[in-house]
């Protein structure tokens, strides 16, 4: 199993390299699935392999001057806040209830995926909205805090439409956000207050740290061939079917987690099993109508900030 999962951890890997997010949200479904972590301990390991694979994406970016620090510093300070507390809450919560919370953060994600990134009109203005990004950052940490995924496809739409950056931009600082507050996140799960001492680790959350370490190895030379393959795939066509494929796993998750319950209750009775089936059919109807309405443009006012050095290398 380690060895599929290593495998495993490549794809995951790339499909952060190739599409600057989402491969993360895989991570989770592939430590309980394949290598049998608890949930609680997945959301943990989650967080580690994610902060990392940020960090070294972020490499890259930083050297090409592609990064804005103090926009990404100011997200990410709040994005940890939140995380930490989303890590505290989650590791006292029932692991069941946190699988489904994260298909349903995997639905969110797929349907931006498939969806695809809005364009952006540029404008001008001065000053950052700081008090907007930082209630933006603490709310998507504390998503992140809670379901263990690194919130890619959330914090790029926000450091665009609230901190004013283009595109290429905000997704290299996002590389930064995810690092920070998903350190953050997994040390509120990590660790625990009070019961004898201070600070001490929280048992419920002790992961299997070899496993780990290979996970994210491998998902580590994923990205670095994933970024590699950047432009030799169409990125229209590989983000919808890796945002397919992400809906598809959200469904199977979710339907592990209260699919016994919903049989269960079908069975009762020849309104409950109505019920059930209406309920599934407005679950698929809401996604099909989310996925495919048009969606708006939105104009996006960019402030002053320094020129954006790019290294040129003789």
């Amino acid at each position: 199993m380690i060895v599929i999962a290593a495998f495993l951890s490549i794809f995951v890997g790339a499909a952060v390299g190739l599409l600057g997010g989402g491969g993360s949200i895989l991570t989770t479904p592939l430590l309980v699935y394949v290598l049998d972590f608890t949930a609680k301990e997945a959301i943990t390991a989650s967080l580690f392999v994610v902060g990392v694979t940020a960090l070294f994406g972020l490499i890259s970016h930083a050297r090409a001057g592609r990064v804005q620090w103090r926009t990404g510093l100011i997200f990410g300070g709040a994005g940890m806040t939140g995380a930490f507390i989303g890590g505290q809450v989650g590791s006292h919560l029932p692991g069941a209830l946190l699988l489904g919370a994260f298909s349903v953060m995997m639905g969110v994600t797929a349907v931006a995926m498939i969806r695809g990134r809005k364009s952006i009109a540029e404008g001008r203005h001065k000053g950052l909205p700081i008090i907007r990004i930082i209630i933006d950052g603490l709310v998507v940490g504390l998503v992140t805090g809670l379901v263990g995924a690194g919130g890619g496809f959330l914090v790029v739409p926000a450091l665009a439409l609230l901190g004013g950056l283009p595109m290429p931009i905000a997704v290299a600082t996002s590389l930064l956000v995810v690092a920070m507050k998903s350190f953050a996140g997994f040390a509120g799960y990590a660790l625990q207050f009070g019961d004898g001492s201070f600070i001490s680790l929280n048992p419920e959350t002790q992961i299997n740290w070899s496993v780990t370490l290979i996970v994210t190895a491998g998902a580590i030379v994923g990205a670095l061939i994933g970024s590699r393959m950047v432009g030799k795939i169409h990125p229209d066509k590989l983000r919808k079917g890796f945002g397919w494929f992400v809906l598809i796993m959200a469904v199977f998750i979710l339907s592990q987690q209260i699919g016994g319950a919903a049989i269960e209750f079908a069975e009762t009775g020849t309104l409950q099993l109505v019920e059930v089936i209406a309920g599934v059919a407005i679950f698929v109807a809401f996604f099909y109508w989310i996925i495919r309405r048009p969606a708006k443009t939105p104009v996006v006012a960019d402030y002053d900030e320094p020129e954006v050095i790019t290294e040129t290398r003789t």
